[in-house]
């Protein structure tokens, strides 16, 4: 698999066409979040990056985050049903369609590298810009292919 960068028009337009495809009735291939809480889910490291969202860094994060950062921007896909922090978790929560990929779809055509402010992750650690470009193709990729698009 070929890692993208989201800084590239071409690549960004690729991720804005597959949203566009997604509808209210579609349905995940793999784990318990609805579509309306998988655009939320996707919203949250992209604020975290431009420091709308803060999250805390546990110790847990600080000592194997790190040691894991190389799978965000690696060639390897996201394993289905990989562990969550509970800030990023979304079920359980009703969460509109329409609002969450219109506040999604925005969110990506403002991500550019003067909208990253933030160099931590709260659980990989610091992160330079093309990595957290990389890193959040490849989690928008990975939630995108769960819902089939």
């Amino acid at each position: 698999m070929e890692v993208k960068n989201l800084f590239d028009p071409a690549v960004k337009q690729n991720i804005i066409d597959r949203i566009n495809k997604l509808s209210p009735d579609s349905k995940a291939q793999w784990g318990k979040m609805n579509i309306g809480q998988m655009l939320a889910h996707l919203q949250v490291p992209i604020g975290v990056a431009e420091g709308s969202r803060q999250i805390k860094r546990t110790l847990i994060g600080r000592i194997i985050g790190p040691l894991a950062k190389p799978m965000i921007y690696n060639e390897k896909p996201f394993k289905h049903h990989l562990p969550t922090d509970p800030s990023f978790i979304m079920h359980g929560q009703v969460k509109d369609f329409e609002t969450e990929k219109n506040n999604l779809l925005a969110m990506i055509n403002e991500f550019s590298e003067k909208s990253i402010v933030n160099e931590v992750h709260p659980f990989f650690g610091k992160m330079t810009k093309e990595q957290w470009s990389k890193g959040t193709w490849k989690h928008l990729d990975h939630h995108l292919k769960q819902f089939d698009v």
